[in-house]
């Protein structure tokens, strides 16, 4: 039997375009001071630290957590990297809450992070890499032709992609850290902006962020602590993990099989039997607004074909029957390496109602989503307002 675990307290800097004011660390240090006062604890409650970013190349420093051990607080105590691409953030997460589980820990910080502004991430991912396929046209020229495949499986109206974008945005402007805020953006203009990479186009596509998050993760005795102060924890309920390869024959990249085993393996030990109904809200990882629809398919929440259909019907947004990315989601912030572990800190504070202006009514239990490199990484977890 694993120990009982449950998120504390949760952190996020403001993500923005540039951050000239601060360092990486001093930016880090500012998602993991938020975590810490919200769970009520200092540094010296944390036994050990778990870090995660995306490639080295996007910000051109390679291991940063050579240097950033000091400000991460890591000093005199286990400290431990994760990368899985853009999944990192959510594995980084589980990592952490892993260490809790086992029982090797009883309160570890994780802390994910990207500061875009100090590299390239489209020259990074478009250099040749040995052995493997070159992506050359960046993360937009590699997912269009799987959104497209979608389109023509799925049989989906071309409003689809406008539609998330204009919910996804709009939930954006109620959250005071998300970095594109347009409380009135339309239908109309995300159909005229540009077309970057057909049928993808510009407001149909996340920002570049620098931006942290931190989440600080115990056991049950440092959970009741925290609800014995009246605030409520977030139990982790489920989490999983799983990967294939980036590209061999036969392989579905619109609905990978890593994306579907995963979510079997989540649903299945967090008890789950119809996440439909069962699910009361969801941070799922949509770099580009078709994925929506394409990730409630892969995920178990709609029959393959039906993704867009909930979109459509408007039970995709707050005060629908699945309210998907009330935080406005990868499209409104999109600080790479951070941004899983964003998916899985939103979930968190729907079920502790710490959301503010974009909290769901009544969000008991949530998932938490990333996925990453050529979608061959997913990590996703299932929180809850109790302990199962």
């Amino acid at each position: 039997m694993s120990v009982p675990a449950a998120v504390l307290g949760t952190g996020q800097t403001h993500h923005v375009t540039k951050r000239h004011d601060v360092s990486m660390a001093g930016m880090c240090r500012e998602a993991i001071d938020r975590a810490l006062t919200d769970s009520g604890l200092t540094m010296a409650d944390i036994d050990a630290v778990v870090i995660g970013k995306a490639p080295d190349l996007f910000e051109g420093v390679m291991m940063p957590e050579l240097y950033l051990a000091d400000a991460l607080g890591a000093t005199g105590k286990p400290l431990l990297r994760v990368h899985t691409a853009g999944s990192v953030g959510g594995s980084t997460a589980i990592v952490a809450s892993n260490l809790v589980q086992a029982g090797v820990h009883k309160r570890v910080l994780a802390i994910a992070w990207e500061k875009q502004s100090e590299s390239n991430a489209m020259w990074a991912l478009s250099i040749g890499v040995p052995f493997t396929m070159p992506v050359g046209a960046g993360a937009g020229g590699y997912f269009a032709p799987h959104v497209r495949s979608y389109i023509r499986r799925a049989h989906a109206p071309d409003h689809i992609g406008a539609a998330v974008a204009v919910k996804d945005r709009r939930n954006g402007a109620k959250n005071p850290y998300a970095h594109l805020k347009q409380p009135d953006i339309t239908m109309e203009s995300v159909l005229s902006s540009q077309m970057l990479w057909d049928p993808i186009r510009f407001d149909e596509t996340c920002p570049s962020s620098d931006g942290a998050c931190a989440v600080v993760i115990g056991d049950e005795q440092a959970a009741t602590t925290v609800e014995a102060t009246g605030k409520q924890v977030a139990w982790i309920h489920a989490t999983a993990m799983r990967t294939e390869p980036t590209t061999f024959a036969g392989r579905d990249q619109v609905s990978p099989q890593a994306g579907k085993d995963a979510a079997a393996a989540l649903w299945k030990t967090a008890g789950i039997t119809s996440p439909i109904d069962e699910i009361d809200v969801a941070e799922i990882y949509v770099p580009f607004s078709w994925f929506e629809p394409m990730w409630l398919e892969n995920l178990g929440f709609a029959p393959e074909g039906g993704g867009w259909k909930l979109t459509d019907a408007g039970e995709t947004a707050i005060g629908g029957k699945l309210p998907v990315n009330p935080s406005g989601g990868v499209l409104s912030s999109n600080p790479i390496g951070a941004s899983g572990m964003i998916r899985f800190a939103e979930a968190a504070k729907q079920v502790m109602q710490r959301a503010g202006d974009y909290q769901v009514e009544g969000a008991r239990t949530a998932l938490g989503h990333a996925y990453g490199g050529g979608s061959q990484y997913f990590s996703m977890w299932v929180v809850g307002s109790e302990r199962r």
